[in-house]
């Protein structure tokens, strides 16, 4: 893997100025992918006090995840070591970790100071976030369906590579359109596009930017990991609803499911949200969100996405340049069938509906994007699922 995989833009830095400069304790908005370990812990749960963001309000009423009544924890080997959940936590700098199983609680630990209140940013897992408004706004008729063309309802985009784009294209990471997320290069699309100047027409930003770029495959064919086009979709349901994503957001979903607090999303230099990053949310919001999706994307008898979204957004759409993982609307596609939200710094939507389960995972890893986290990750979520299917067999 490579720090591409689940990145936020690193525009995101110029995007947001600091919010709160006389805060001595708030870490600097200026190095946010450069945190310190203190200052992630502090930072990634008062995202409001530095960044310029908008709220998610959510409903009246609070929907209870109730807990089983059998206590839960794995105890596994892992490169030559007994690990249980608290070890785990401990390695992996993780401040949250939640297993919803059969709409219960089987597990909730928190670390890093952090307590059930907080919230906690979840860079690139709001790109899955994103992609569901995506469905939300066709339903709801804004959009006319996943075949649209992105220029009709951004219309700016007109006469660039984008005019024979579908909105299906976007949300798979297969426009054709020429994009270079190499975080090591400056001259990037990914280290470029948000340093642009503020265009003197009005114009956001991220939109000026992308219609600037040349075609390089048709669409369609080629997935080419794309924050930019993340934030182009986000901006894209802005349009056609006429509503900011934070407030589409809280209509159709976080108003309805029992959301337990506010959410708050991060905002561009444009003033529109981020659709690539940064919703920050409570570990069990997240648990929410999750279980929102896996049962359908519905609210009782009410159903907030189009009929077969959830089938279709979930199965590999196109094959990734990640091994065996496929790529669905904009959540990752594992060969078994689980699907999932990922974010870096090791966030974490983890869906399971074979097993009816949903792992939620919140941590301050001290790099981005390294293989060894998720190896980690990966082997403690192993050893779960191993786990809950013994007890279920007794």
């Amino acid at each position: 893997m490579t720090f591409s995989r689940n990145a936020l833009a690193v525009a995101l830095i110029a995007f947001a100025p600091l919010a709160h400069a006389r805060d001595v304790a708030l870490p600097p908005a200026s190095g946010f992918l450069f945190w310190s370990p203190t200052q992630q812990r502090i930072g990634y749960r008062s995202i409001e006090k530095i960044f310029p963001t908008r709220v998610v309000k959510r409903g009246t009423t609070v929907s209870p995840i109730p807990a089983t009544d059998k206590p839960f924890d794995v105890n596994y080997r892992f490169k030559g070591k007994r690990l249980d959940t608290g070890a785990f936590m401990a390695a992996n700098n993780t401040s949250g970790l939640l297993i919803v199983q059969n709409g219960r609680v089987v597990l909730e630990r928190y670390g890093l100071g952090r307590t059930a209140q907080d919230r906690w940013t979840s860079f690139s897992v709001a790109k899955s976030v994103t992609s569901t408004l995506v469905g939300a706004a066709i339903k709801d008729g804004y959009i006319s369906g996943v075949d649209a063309l992105v220029t009709t309802y951004l219309p700016e985009l007109k006469g660039t590579p984008y005019d024979v784009v579908r909105v299906r294209d976007l949300i798979t990471m297969r426009s054709g359109v020429k994009w270079d997320e190499n975080y090591s290069d400056p001259k990037s699309d990914v280290n470029r596009f948000g340093a642009e100047p503020l265009p003197k027409n009005g114009a956001n930003p991220v939109e000026a930017y992308m219609g600037r770029l040349p075609r390089a495959h048709p669409p369609g064919t080629v997935f080419n990991y794309n924050t930019g086009e993340t934030d182009l979709a986000g901006i894209l349901v802005t349009r056609a609803t006429h509503k900011h994503l934070a407030d589409y957001l809280s209509e159709r979903i976080w108003s309805r499911i029992g959301t337990e607090q506010d959410a708050v999303w991060i905002l561009d230099r444009g003033g529109e949200e981020l659709g690539g990053c940064c919703v920050s949310m409570t570990l069990r919001d997240y648990a929410r969100f999750g279980l929102f999706f896996m049962q359908g994307g519905r609210v009782g008898s009410d159903e907030i996405l189009p009929r077969g979204w959830v089938e279709a957004a979930s199965k590999r759409q196109t094959k990734t340049d990640f091994g065996q993982l496929g790529y669905g609307y904009f959540w990752w596609i594992h060969p078994d069938g689980s699907y999932e939200a990922i974010g870096i710094f090791g966030q974490s939507i983890l869906i399971v509906p074979k097993e009816n389960l949903v792992i939620v995972t919140n941590s301050a890893w001290p790099e981005a994007d390294a293989d060894r986290f998720y190896i980690a990750r990966d082997a403690y979520v192993s050893a779960v699922r191993a786990a809950l299917r013994d007890r279920s067999r007794h």
